[in-house]
Order: C-alpha cells, then structure tokens, then sequence
C-alpha cells in the first residue's frame, strides 16, 4: 500500500489510494505531490516543505533539458514541464561520464514529482555502461515495490538493445580499475536472465521533447 502527499490546491492532504489522489490533484495548475512508502512518513512530509521532497521546475533556464515546446495549459499530471507527448506515469533514465572511460554515474527521476528515486556511482566506466545499469536498475526496484504502471524512458539505444539481449556488449577493458564494476554488470545481467519484465522500456525522442529529465546537464 502507498500513501499520496497533495501539498497544494484545495484538497490538499493525505491519500491511500491512486484514485482519490488523482481526483484531488486534477485541474490543479503547478500541482505538487508523491508518494511514500508508510503513512508516517507521507504525514511528516505533509508537514515539510514540498521542495524537501519533489524537484522544483526552474523556468526560463537555458538548461536544454527544461526546454518545453509547446506545453498545453491542461497538462497537470506532473510538476515537471514536460512535452504534451512524453508520458508523465514513467520514470526517466540517464547516465553521465567525464571521458570514455571516465568518472561514470547514473540516476532515475519520477516524471510525476520531480524526486530524483535513485543514484549510482560514479565509478568508473563508459556512458553506455551506465546507461545499461540505469534500466536494469529500475527494472529490478521497481519489481521490489510492485509497480507495475509506469513505463521507463531512456534516450540510449545502445542500453536499450543490451537489455534486451540480456548482456552489456561493452568494449571497456576489464582490469583491477574496472573490476568493481564488471561484477556489477554481471549481477545485472544474471537478473535479466532469471527475471522476466512487462514493464515498457521507450525510447526518449530528445530532439523533439529536449533533453530526458533524468539528465545530469552537463553537456
């Protein structure tokens, strides 16, 4: 069971279903809200300030992965400015690296609120590494918490394909430097090989929507 935070709008509170939050965040412009795990926690954040808890959208940046392209006004089932086409009921993917090989980090981010649901590294590696990481990453957490409606977006096909195929075809040299994460790799693909997943994997139309929302902003 999860519990719903509204922090905003008329029927702000707490929820213990998706249905009634739904009714209570509807036609709510610039709405905020999220889930928890355990009712204490949905009450104590509740309490705090949104922003503790969901990303604030910053407007008018000249981050590329903020650009929003012809948002409509009815779009409030995110607080994220997103493109009218990119589903809000997903997570987002990305992985970032400073060289090839290089400092590699991956994280996830709910389209819905914003909140970043992990991070990884860095470590080295390569971006298409990381990328793979990402997916089977959320594939296995989100298999943990049970969900089942949401679907993962990801701007790499490279990770895409290696998912799929169930092994990260990787050209980095395994040595004492990459051990750590080569044992890494192997128990990601060991999950895909015992597991078996419904959940979307999609590819992130970056040139039409701009930059994933899990992107780290560094190019």
């Amino acid at each position: 069971m999860k519990y719903y935070v509204v922090w905003n709008g008329e029927n702000a509170g707490v929820y213990t279903s998706w249905d009634d939050c739904q009714q209570a965040i509807k036609g709510v412009k610039g709405v905020l809200y999220k889930s928890f795990a355990t009712e204490t926690e949905a009450k104590q954040a509740f309490l705090d300030d949104p922003h503790v808890h969901v990303k604030k959208p910053v407007r008018g940046s000249n981050n590329a992965s903020l650009k929003t392209p012809d948002v409509p006004s009815w779009r409030n089932d995110t607080v994220l400015p997103l493109h009218p086409k990119a589903v809000a009921i997903a997570w987002a993917v990305d992985a970032a690296c400073s060289g090839n090989p290089g400092p590699m980090e991956y994280q996830a981010v709910d389209m819905q609120t914003g909140a970043r649901i992990f991070h990884f590294g860095p470590m080295l590696g390569t971006n298409n590494i990381g990328e793979f990481l990402a997916i089977v990453h959320a594939l296995a957490l989100m298999e943990k918490q049970g969900i089942t409606d949401r679907i993962i977006y990801s701007d790499s096909v490279n990770a895409q394909l290696w998912v799929r195929n169930k092994k990260c075809k990787t050209k980095l040299e395994r040595n004492e430097r990459t051990e750590q994460l080569f044992q890494i790799v192997e128990r990601a693909e060991k999950w895909l090989s015992t597991h078996s997943f419904r959940v979307p994997i999609v590819k992130w139309d970056t040139k039409n929507w701009g930059e994933i929302p899990a992107d780290f902003g560094r190019k």
